[in-house]
């Protein structure tokens, strides 16, 4: 495999497929391996700088410049650099509900944009439960590009409001999470067309990497012992393993965490194949995903299932499932503490406040505002 670095004056890097090997050319619109479908990853091993050569830097994701495959692009929105405040003794929360566009996807929805405005495509399409969609929409607007959302027709008002406000066009599905996906996949393929799939282009996790690049600088070149994320298609957690893996490499830090997955008990396809000691999913499930506050991460087939399994047997980590009950009433504990977060994104908060990580200490992510969907209740939202 050719290893393009963060020193080659920004050319763009090729692009493969973690299954079958296949490669896909940089500059093609290409979205998946032209062989199995499947998503894609990036030929990309950057080395990340020293602690002390961020001093200075701009004040964004864009800060940690030679681990990004694109330069900081015109289009930024400042996004990035999301504070780290202390929950309880040893456990801490990573406030990415504090972006541009109140979720942790304006991180790789920015660098997607990016990559699209160089390209230079006619239109752009995404597909989303909300806070995905919404970014896109609103880096495209930067970008003056044309751009489509595909959503379910459960995805919150206030939500395909904003995607509206930003000039996007909507279309709504009838169905789940997965119609949207067919329905944008579809299109996908239509000459001329650029695919923002936070699922299948892999620079969408070159940008939720800098999560943990953030989260490492803040607590002065180190990573607490635990990260824990939730995972529905995986991309904070694939995004934080490979930001894991470059700071091993580089030897800044000594010891890499557990990487500690949380899903919906109402929805837990990847949860079910971990505990069945399995490597990839190990049932097809139904069409369209049970109900459950967590919305954000109801995904009953995520396309890079094998590879986020992979990503947390090797980190030494674990699966953690939440009730309704869990998740609406951590929702309300954060309230108290003067934090209002949409019930996906307290999903790692519910898993943990109750003293399951032990001594350890951990960094959970809060990735989306409460304002956009208001106040859960175990009954239904």
């Amino acid at each position: 495999m050719t290893v393009t670095t963060a020193t080659s004056a920004h050319a763009l890097p090729d692009s493969y497929c973690p299954a079958d090997g296949a490669r896909v050319p940089a500059g093609s619109l290409e979205w998946a391996c032209p062989v199995c479908r499947g998503p894609l990853d990036l030929d990309f091993s950057p080395t990340p700088g020293q602690l002390k050569s961020l001093a200075g830097r701009v004040n964004s994701l864009w800060r940690y410049a030679e681990c990004l495959p694109l330069p900081a692009p015109a289009i930024s929105l400042g996004e990035g650099r999301t504070p780290v405040v202390e929950l309880t003794d040893g456990i801490r929360a990573k406030l990415d509900f504090l972006m541009p566009t109140l979720s942790f996807k304006d991180r790789g929805a920015v660098v997607l944009a990016a990559l699209a405005r160089r390209l230079g495509p006619e239109r752009v399409i995404a597909d989303s439960s909300g806070n995905a969609g919404t970014a896109v929409a609103a880096y495209c607007a930067r970008a003056a590009l044309p751009c489509t959302v595909y959503v379910p027709a459960g995805t919150s008002p206030k939500k395909m409001e904003q995607i509206g406000a930003h000039g996007a066009r909507l279309e709504v599905v009838d169905g789940g999470r997965e119609s949207a996906a067919r329905a944008a996949r579809a299109a996908a393929d239509e000459p001329g067309t650029f695919y923002a799939s936070h699922v299948h282009n892999p620079y969408f996790l070159q940008g939720t990497k800098t999560y943990v690049y953030e989260v490492w600088e803040d607590l002065g070149g180190r990573l607490p012992d635990v990260l824990v994320v939730p995972v529905g298609n995986g991309t904070l957690l694939l995004g934080a393993a490979l930001a894991v893996r470059e700071l091993y490499a580089a030897g800044l830090i000594a010891k890499a965490p557990a990487l500690y997955a949380v899903q919906a008990a109402a929805l837990a396809p990847l949860a079910d194949a971990w505990r069945a000691g399995a490597d990839d999913l190990v049932r097809a499930g139904g069409s369209e995903p049970a109900p459950t506050l967590a919305e954000g991460i109801a995904i009953p087939r995520p396309p890079r299932a094998r590879q986020i399994l992979r990503a947390v047997r090797e980190s030494g980590g674990d699966f953690l499932t939440v009730t309704e009950e869990q998740i609406a009433a951590a929702q309300r504990d954060l309230a108290g503490r003067g934090l209002y977060v949409e019930p996906t994104g307290v999903a790692c908060w519910a898993a943990v406040r109750d003293g399951v990580l032990g001594e350890r200490t951990a960094v959970v992510p809060l990735c989306g505002a409460g304002a956009r969907t208001g106040l859960a209740n175990a009954a239904g939202g």
